[in-house]
C-alpha cells in the first residue's frame, strides 16, 4: 500500500513538472511570436472582425489626437474615421502615429495571431493612397508635424512627397481659387483629413 502511494506521488510530481515545463515553453513561444508582431498587423486586427471596429484614440506627431474607428490599414499607413466631431476620413503614415489608446480587451485582441489573408492592402503604400486622392480631386487638410495645417487639393504624389494646391477648405480646386502651391515631404505629414465627400472606402 505504501509503495502504491509512493508511485502515485512520483507520477503526480512528474505530471506537475511536465505541466510546468510545457507552460514555460508555451510562454516563451508566445513571447517569440509577439516579438515579431508589427504595428500594421495589430491595427489590421482592429478592423478585421465582422463586428464594428472599436473606437481608439490616436495621437499624432503634431500633438493632436482623434477618437476614431480603424477602417483601413496599408503597408505604411492607417485610415480612421472619427466617431465624433469632424466628418470624413483621417489618413496617417505609421511614422507620424505617436500612440494609440484603447481598452485593455481590445489591446489584447490586437495582439492575437492574425489569420493569414494575403491581400492588396498589405502592399498599398502611403503614396499609392495619395495618388488615389489625386485621381478623385479630393479636398484635404494636410496637418504637418510642425503643427501647421494646409488646406487644398493634392495635385501630384511622388515616391516620398506630394504637391498641394492651396485653397479654401470645402472649395473646389479651380485655378482662380488656388492661393499657392507647396511640395510636402511625406516625413513632414502628421495626418491628412479627407473631405467627407471623398471618404476612403
Amino acid at each position: 500500500m505504501r509503495w502504491d502511494r509512493f508511485f502515485d506521488d512520483l507520477e503526480d510530481q512528474l505530471a506537475s513538472e511536465w505541466e510546468a515545463e510545457r507552460a514555460a515553453l508555451d510562454t516563451e513561444a508566445e513571447r517569440l511570436r509577439l516579438s515579431r508582431v508589427t504595428l500594421r498587423e495589430r491595427l489590421a486586427q482592429l478592423c478585421a472582425d465582422d463586428t464594428a471596429a472599436p473606437p481608439v484614440s490616436v495621437d499624432f506627431a503634431d500633438g493632436s489626437s482623434v477618437r476614431a474607428a480603424v477602417t483601413a490599414v496599408g503597408a505604411d499607413w492607417v485610415a480612421v474615421v472619427p466617431v465624433e466631431g469632424r466628418s470624413g476620413a483621417v489618413l496617417a503614415p505609421f511614422a507620424s502615429v505617436s500612440s494609440i489608446g484603447m481598452p485593455h480587451p481590445d489591446l489584447l485582441r490586437s495582439a492575437r495571431p492574425a489569420p493569414s489573408r494575403p491581400g492588396l492592402s498589405d502592399r498599398l503604400t502611403f503614396g499609392y493612397v495619395l495618388r488615389d486622392l489625386v485621381r478623385r480631386r479630393a479636398g484635404v487638410a494636410v496637418h504637418l508635424v510642425s503643427g501647421r495645417a494646409l488646406s487644398g487639393t493634392i495635385d501630384r504624389a511622388g515616391a516620398d512627397h506630394l504637391d498641394l494646391a492651396l485653397h479654401e477648405p470645402g472649395a473646389p480646386r479651380r485655378a482662380d481659387a488656388v492661393t499657392g502651391h507647396r511640395i510636402i515631404p511625406f516625413a513632414a505629414v502628421a495626418w491628412i483629413a479627407v473631405d467627407s465627400s471623398s471618404v476612403l472606402s
